[in-house]
């Protein structure tokens, strides 16, 4: 494997550390401190301040500043907004090969996946730069015969936006892009496991000539700065991807000040393959979908469900295709998937598994530990277990690991049933050959994203977000900014 230098030296994870310091003025009286860990190696990046709540109250008073004074709809066009959300994404596409680079070694996902994170990621910014000339008011009717209201669309104002580390890159500018097209001002508190990427973007951002004050990174004590984003009286939307747990306490902490919030929280979508479906197609896309990022991802295919008659046949071809997967170090080409990002992730994906075949359930494929190229990281074989039943962690719970659990189940009606049995209704996956099932299936899914035959359901120009307890609100599309937007209805009687 060739570690590559970086082209761009000042996104090398020590001279981003240099620059977050320089953001911030007296971290020399911060003496905690925060290892960023390669997972896949197991070694050091580099380490930051770990900073708290009143490094947070410096940032959101920044923001407030800059959003009074220098980034806001008064105070910035349409197309000026516009075109320094353009400059930003030419400067990410310019150096998206360091980019890359800084997301696996961070997060440990193979460069391939990288490579597509950060390209979705300019996309975001690039679509939210057009949305930014976009924002429409109205104008109505009012009671009186001489009165007209108009309908103005206006920023929230101070932004705190609080992003995971599973996708490290792109959580970021799907929050920050609509923000800055709306003309608020944003302070991103990264995940403490991956906050180069959010270093990298803030760097980045201001480069392109955004106001210091209204692109701002703060990493570090997550209840800290969690509490103090949403008591801030100068925060008014708090925007968060994580846990449905952590979504839930952020919820409970910004209703004191009745904060606008979007959550995009767990999920455990379901796979439902039918007696009629293509099983070559639908083993390769569940493969895709659920082993991604070593199955860390909020949308992976967490409970898989096979029609008792094409049961066997369809856990042997998945049996066939995972044996052939190679595990190793992201920045290796031949990687098709890397570490779990740390030992509270592996030791949750082995307790599952455990949990299973405890319940006799049946372990086809992987279940261990493994040291790819003698690694320390925290590296977990690809593994397939069949005949799980209803109540088992592995099926019922979250994985974020590369586990597919397989039920049997017999009639549409129960596939249904099992697949919307659960808090949670982020995305949902069925293949099948028969039209009528394609329709009734996909208006019974309780879910906010539903692929049939397909598990591309993300990009830019569609809305993404959960149902039930997997969140509130909705990323991309048309109706992605208008998250980051107040409405004000002005009466005028002439």
């Amino acid at each position: 494997m060739m570690m590559e230098s970086f082209e761009n030296a000042k996104l090398e994870p020590g001279a981003l550390a240099e620059y977050y310091r320089s953001q911030f003025s007296g971290l020399e009286g911060v003496t905690e401190t925060f290892a960023v860990m390669d997972p896949a190696k197991g070694n050091e990046l580099v380490r930051l301040e770990r900073l708290g709540a009143e490094e947070t109250r410096v940032a959101v008073s920044r923001a407030s500043q800059a959003f009074k004074h220098e980034w806001n709809m008064s105070k910035v066009t349409a197309q000026a907004r516009y075109d320094a959300l353009l400059r930003w994404e030419k400067l990410i596409r310019d150096n998206a090969k360091d980019l890359s680079k800084l997301v696996t070694l961070e997060n440990g996902k193979p460069i391939g996946e990288a490579a597509v994170e950060v390209a979705g990621g300019a996309d975001s910014v690039a679509w939210f730069a057009e949305e930014a000339r976009r924002i429409d008011g109205d104008v109505l009717q009012g009671a009186k015969r001489r009165q007209r209201v108009m309908v103005l669309k206006q920023p929230v104002g101070v932004v705190g936006a609080i992003t995971p580390w599973n996708f490290p890159f792109s959580m970021i500018t799907r929050k920050i892009g609509p923000a800055l097209a709306a003309g608020c001002t944003v302070v991103v508190k990264p995940s403490e496991e991956t906050p180069l990427s959010a270093i990298a973007l803030t760097y980045l951002a201001h480069e392109a000539g955004f106001p210091k004050g209204s692109v701002q990174t703060v990493c570090g004590d997550a209840k800290a700065i969690g509490e103090e984003l949403t008591s801030s009286r100068d925060v008014r939307k708090i925007g968060f991807t994580g846990s449905t747990a952590v979504g839930k306490l952020l919820m409970a902490q910004a209703a004191n000040s009745v904060k606008r919030i979007s959550l995009e929280l767990g999920g455990n979508a379901p796979f439902i393959v039918f007696e009629d479906a293509d099983l070559d197609r639908a083993a390769q896309a569940l493969l895709g979908s659920g082993l991604r990022n070593a199955g860390q991802t909020c949308i992976c295919a967490d409970k898989v469900l096979v029609h008792d008659s094409v049961h066997d046949a369809f856990a042997a071809k998945l049996s066939e295709k995972m044996a052939k997967m190679r595990l190793g170090h992201g920045l290796d080409r031949e990687t098709t998937h890397g570490p779990l990002i740390n030992q509270r992730a592996l030791a949750k994906v082995e307790s599952h598994v455990k949990d299973a075949v405890e319940g006799g359930a049946n372990l086809v494929l992987g279940g261990e530990r493994v040291k790819p190229d003698d690694m320390d990281g925290f590296f977990y074989a690809p593994t397939l277990i069949t005949d799980v039943k209803l109540d088992m962690s592995c099926f019922r719970e979250e994985n974020f690991g590369p586990v597919l659990s397989l039920y049997r189940f017999h009639t549409d009606e129960e596939a249904l049933e099992v697949a919307n049995d659960s808090e949670y209704g982020l995305a949902a996956y069925f293949y099948t050959s028969s039209m009528r099932r394609s329709w009734t299936v996909s208006e019974g899914l309780e879910y906010g994203m539903v692929g049939c035959n397909d598990v591309a359901v993300t990009g830019v120009t569609t809305p993404f977000g959960g149902w039930k307890q997997s969140g509130l609100g909705c990323e991309h599309s048309k109706y992605g900014i208008d998250e980051f937007l107040e409405k004000k209805a002005v009466f005028m009687t002439i």
